[in-house]
């Protein structure tokens, strides 16, 4: 039995099989570019294996909602080419197997729960600091959504005093993600995050928003653990400072977990979406 896993990025696409056990066979990445160009990829990879059943995740906004009549589809997304394209759709009317929909930091969640930093957990907040913000929410096994799909990277959160550069987000400037992304870094700083030096005062800029959203998020969803996943986070100082952000800003008001083990890097690496997606696959043919 072989399981489909599409992680769509607004950059790459990654692609992969994997076996009963999850074992991953063979994966592939490509540029995200036109609809028809990416899928033309998608589609030459999978018809090689007799799929059971997939699982995608899909940087968004999308929609989640099977009542609606664009379910399924990619909406207003930045990327003007993918714009109202009917991802779930194109999908299924290529292979005849139950298929799983869902956002990309969502499927990570999913796969940091199961098998990742939160196996064990009543509860994991899986937040992407990369190119954008993003979030997804597991507990007691579901996943966590309304109408809609979570949008935490479009938190508002106060400006550090010091911090003198406007948000860079089209929409809500200066959103969590039009400030701390990898993409906000790069377009307010002129470098990326990767070349910037540990006593920059950036970094002082950053764990100062994250950590207000990780109140945020803790006083309204209270995780058991909040994973940090994402190329910001690569930065192994960045952590440390989030949790002393985070501890200033609680002040005593409740009693938070030992911030080593409440507040931590991926379990899964960089694969946790791609193993989130073949446990929704698994989950999605076991209840067809």
């Amino acid at each position: 039995m072989y399981y489909g896993s599409i992680e769509a990025g607004g950059t790459k696409f990654v692609c992969a099989v994997a076996d009963d056990n999850l074992n991953i066979l063979e994966r592939v990445s490509f540029p995200t570019t036109s609809p028809e160009e990416t899928m033309k990829q998608v589609f030459s990879f999978f018809d090689q294996y007799d799929l059971s059943a997939i699982g995608i995740g899909s940087f968004g906004p999308i929609d989640v909602d099977p009542k609606s009549a664009t379910y399924g589809y990619i909406t207003n997304t930045p990327k003007l080419l993918w714009r109202n394209f009917d991802f779930l759709g194109t999908v299924k009317k290529r292979y005849n197997v139950p298929v799983a929909w869902t956002t990309d930091v969502n499927a990570a969640a999913y796969g940091e729960y199961y098998q990742g930093a939160g196996k064990g957990k009543e509860s994991c907040l899986y937040l992407t600091i990369g190119t954008g913000v993003g979030g997804g929410f597991v507990r007691n096994g579901e996943l966590f959504q309304g109408k809609t799909h979570p949008e935490m990277g479009h938190i508002m959160v106060k400006m550090h005093p010091n911090d003198e550069q406007n948000g860079i987000c089209p929409s809500h400037g200066s959103c969590l993600e039009g400030l701390a992304s990898g993409y906000a870094i790069e377009q307010r700083y002129d470098r990326s995050a990767k070349t910037i030096d540990e006593d920059h005062s950036i970094w002082e800029f950053e764990a100062y928003y994250l950590a207000q959203a990780l109140w945020n998020y803790t006083l309204i969803l209270t995780p058991e653990v909040i994973v940090l996943g994402g190329g910001v986070m690569k930065q192994d100082h960045l952590i440390d400072k989030v949790r002393k952000e985070l501890e200033a800003i609680c002040n005593d008001y409740i009693p938070l977990p030992n911030l080593e083990e409440y507040v931590v890097l991926p379990g899964l690496g960089d694969d946790q979406a791609t193993i989130g997606c073949f446990l929704l696959a698994k989950e999605a043919l076991k209840d067809q």
